[in-house]
């Protein structure tokens, strides 16, 4: 979808000659964004990212290893990624920790922001997920504030803001507790007290630290909702990409991506969760395209208050969890990986007593006896097939690899990952046993308020989504972007299926 000439496109146009900024570029849906901005919308004038200081490595250096992602290859044989600058800066920091030079320059330039940047540890602790998520939120509103040609702020939220209620509508709800208060506390009490806060916050229904913070941040949003043109979209569980910038792209193995890729190779046998529940899943490109109408939209359609855009398919296109099972056991055994361990196979409980048989004859002694093998060899087992949470994952550009995990180029305890694996499973629990019904007409509306042109270049809309196809392409996805499984091995990928 590049741009086409004579197409009347007013979304292209909203951007022409415009200056992006962007918080959590680094990030899945962060990368995918800035793609789409410069593949789809060719005449945006620069694409500001702020981006920290991580590890030592500086936000320069840090740019360009984000410019090296397969995300950007349709962009390399044009110019347009020189149009990226990397802004030195941190969202937990006062006022960005910008320069004031680039401060000014931001300041005087920028007509559109998207806020996405947040830690998305769900086991974060309420000091570090306040930080980031509710502060680091008012801190970009602010800079905001005195941006002299904002046309629009986007500020990336999730449809799990409001994880205690049932029924969430396209608005901002009340808050469990005063986020200025909340800040107050953190900033005065005691760590033992700050955790008994956390407890208590919790324990109104919310599952983590993170629902909390990110409801506290929408709730200071809506309080800037008078001084310039600002949005709130909601996605629910970002997916990888139906269609753009590849089919099937994805560039961790986080959440339900590395779910579905054991479910794949054999490893997870049994999963608690209710299975005649909605899975609210929603694919990365989907939510890009949402985030870039949206800013035109707000700027085109703005309302007395903050809009809310609510960029979930639950109510526009509904899939079950046993559906999503079915399709994955289906497209694992046509498309298996090298990396197979196991004939897949695997079942939903709601029954924890079953889960926990299933766990320890499935899940642990297979890992323990894996051990022994691998300490009779006199292997010695080391590291982990998860980062340093126990709901993370272990992302693609840390060391030792995922890769060199399964090519046995460095060994691990087996024990270890089980053990990591469990409670990862642990924290996504709340989702897979709860519903939510999202209510979407302004997510609609982004669809009818658009032109055939616009909708030849972006598409927010995912009831024409067939979850059976999509299924099999997000395997293939993780497959050839994860695993870096070529279609050389497909067949005897097969044939070890077989025996």
């Amino acid at each position: 979808m590049n741009s086409k000439e004579g197409v009347d496109s007013p979304v292209q146009e909203f951007y022409r000659g415009g200056c992006v900024f962007v918080t959590g570029s680094t990030g899945f849906v962060g990368k995918a964004l800035v793609e789409k901005l410069l593949r789809a919308c060719p005449n945006i004038e620069k694409v500001y990212l702020l981006i920290r200081s991580k590890k030592g490595v500086s936000p320069d250096v840090r740019c360009k290893e984000l410019l090296n992602n397969p995300v950007f290859d349709r962009l390399r044989e044009s110019n347009v990624l020189q149009k990226i600058e990397a802004v030195a800066g941190d969202v937990s920091e006062p006022s960005l920790g910008l320069s004031s030079t680039d401060k000014a320059n931001i300041i005087a330039n920028v007509t559109v922001v998207f806020h996405s940047a947040a830690t998305v540890k769900f086991n974060e602790t309420l000091q570090e997920a306040v930080k980031l998520n509710t502060m680091g939120t008012q801190a970009v509103l602010e800079l905001c504030k005195e941006m002299v040609k904002l046309r629009a702020l986007i500020h990336v939220s999730t449809a799990y803001s409001n994880a205690h209620r049932k029924d969430v509508g396209e608005e901002v709800y009340e808050p469990p507790a005063n986020p200025y208060g909340i800040v107050q506390c953190i900033e005065n009490l005691s760590p033992q007290l700050v955790e008994e806060l956390s407890n208590k916050l919790i324990a109104q229904n919310h599952p983590n630290t993170y629902t909390i913070t990110k409801n506290m941040a929408e709730s200071i949003v809506a309080q800037y909702g008078a001084d310039f043109p600002i949005a709130i979209v909601r996605p629910s569980i970002v997916t990888g990409a139906w269609q753009e910038p590849f089919p099937g792209w994805v560039d961790n193995v986080s959440g339900i991506t590395g779910i579905m890729m054991e479910i794949g190779r054999g490893t997870i046998r049994s999963i608690i969760c209710d299975d005649k529940n909605l899975v609210d899943i929603i694919p990365v490109d989907i939510v890009v395209d949402s985030l870039i109408v949206a800013a035109w939209h707000t700027a085109n359609y703005r309302k007395s208050s903050v809009t809310v855009y609510n960029c979930t398919s639950g109510t526009l296109n509904p899939i079950r969890w046993h559906e999503l099972g079915n399709f994955t056991l289906k497209h694992a055994k046509t498309t298996p990986s090298k990396y197979l361990q196991w004939y897949p196979g695997f079942t939903f409980t709601t029954n924890r007593f079953l889960h926990y048989l299933k766990d320890t004859f499935l899940h642990s002694m297979p890992a323990f006896l894996m051990d022994v093998v691998l300490q009779l060899q006199g292997s010695k087992p080391m590291h982990s097939l998860f980062g340093t949470e126990p709901n993370e994952y272990i992302i693609m550009d840390c060391k030792p690899s995922y890769l060199d995990l399964l090519n046995n180029k460095v060994l691990w305890s087996m024990m270890k990952i089980c053990r990591r694996f469990r409670a990862a499973a642990k924290t996504g629990e709340f989702f897979a046993l709860h519903e939510w019904i999202f209510n979407c007409d302004n997510q609609k509306a982004l669809t009818n308020h658009m032109t055939a042109g616009d909708k030849s270049f972006f598409n927010p809309d995912v009831s024409k989504l067939n979850w059976d196809e999509y299924v099999k392409i997000y395997l293939l996805g993780i497959r050839k972007y994860v695993l870096k499984d070529t279609p050389e091995t497909l067949e005897p990928a097969r044939r070890k299926l077989k025996m």
